[in-house]
């Protein structure tokens, strides 16, 4: 079930790629696994993926473990991190999504020099305005990325959004847009180091694609209903 699911996703993604003249090859999926077991990432993983996305440290640092034997596996942490987990997280993590903070991004660093390694990190931006969602608010984006900017211990490849629910794909449009033009803005400042775009999920990852998304997050639609995490 899950290998179809796969494939159904991959041909919305080819499809929405199309649609904008890009490759499907210049958009990566991140299978979503929080709440599901190790067993469903290894079935994820023998259908050809091999980007995960958790959302919280705690439930990925057994799943991580127990899948360590999957060669080629890479970890995304894409829900809200607490500063007092950013070492963990630097240790388990290839990618963080969801810094939201200038603080939790210089703790962040910190845990990448001390590792002697640079985490690749992604700032999350708060362009609506929710009270319910993390981020770093537009208006304060560019001063942000300057304090963050040059760590030795951080690499910022990107900008990663969260839009408000709709069931109107069209309604989140320019969200996506949005965030392109504000990553536009900071690859021409040299506040980037690469211009990754984190946007859209299961419901609406062909609008992010058709506004240059370059990853995409895939839950529900790669994993079915939540699971309980093993």
């Amino acid at each position: 079930m899950i290998a179809e699911r796969v494939l159904a996703v991959r041909e919305r993604i080819a499809r929405a790629a199309e649609r904008a003249s890009r490759s499907p090859a210049d958009v990566t999926l991140v299978a979503v696994c929080k709440t599901h077991p190790a067993e469903a990432v290894r079935e994820a993983f023998a259908a050809g993926v091999r980007d995960f996305g958790e959302n919280r440290v705690q439930e990925a640092e057994p799943k991580i473990q127990a899948t360590s034997d999957l060669v080629g596996a890479r970890w995304h942490l894409v829900g809200h991190l607490q500063s007092n987990k950013a070492r963990r997280a630097a240790a388990l993590f290839g990618l963080v999504q969801s810094i939201d903070s200038v603080e939790l991004g210089e703790r962040l660093a910190r845990a990448g020099e001390e590792s002697g390694r640079a985490l690749r990190g992604l700032v999350e931006v708060d362009l609506a305005g929710e009270a319910s969602k993390f981020g770093v608010p537009e208006g304060e984006l560019m001063a942000a990325l300057g304090a963050l900017a040059g760590r030795s211990g951080l690499r910022l490849e990107g900008l990663m959004v969260l839009p408000p629910l709709s069931d109107d794909v069209e309604a989140v449009r320019p969200f996506f847009r949005r965030l392109r033009e504000l990553r536009d803005r900071a690859l021409g400042e040299g506040l980037l180091e690469s211009g990754e775009l984190s946007m859209g999920m299961s419901q609406d990852f062909e609008v992010a694609i058709e506004e240059g998304a370059t990853l995409v997050r895939g839950g529900t639609a790669i994993f079915g209903e939540r699971g309980r995490a093993a």
